[in-house]
């Protein structure tokens, strides 16, 4: 995986193929970004990215300047492997290690946007309750996005 864009362009990332991941690929980080870039200026927002796996879209907003990134994954694995990343590239990235859907009833978050890419076999009730857990607990600033 490669950074796309920001300050650390074209560097690459490589994740230990242990880990229970499915990276975003560049030509959909490419489009995502492209969206969110006639929105937002991206170093005024604050993001979330749930089931974070290799951390490659918190890496992507903290090299275009993002300062104030959560990411959140149930695997010791993936989230140490961010921990590392984001502490090699001096990424302003707060690791949380839980289950998303605890972490949602806890936390009392402000983001401008909250992504969520989970596993593949995530079913239609799982997405819904995300979403649900995102809006009863007002997690989104006024100018918000939520994406899934």
């Amino acid at each position: 995986m490669r950074i796309i864009s920001g300050k650390y362009k074209g560097r690459r990332i490589t994740a230990p193929k242990k880990l229970p991941v499915r990276p975003t690929t560049d030509l959909a980080k490419e489009s995502l970004f492209n969206i969110l870039n006639n929105h937002f200026y991206i170093d005024q927002i604050s993001v979330l990215d749930l089931f974070s796996g290799t951390g490659n879209i918190s890496y992507e907003f903290a090299s275009r300047g993002c300062q104030t990134i959560t990411a959140v994954d149930a695997d010791y694995g993936c989230t140490a492997f961010i921990k590392k990343t984001a502490k090699d590239f001096d990424f302003n990235i707060s690791v949380i290690k839980s289950d998303v859907f605890k972490f949602l009833v806890k936390v009392k978050i402000n983001a401008t946007i909250v992504f969520a890419d989970p596993p593949y076999d995530f079913s239609d009730e799982k997405f819904a309750k995300i979403s649900t857990l995102v809006f009863n607990h007002n997690l989104l600033a006024q100018k918000r996005l939520f994406n899934y």
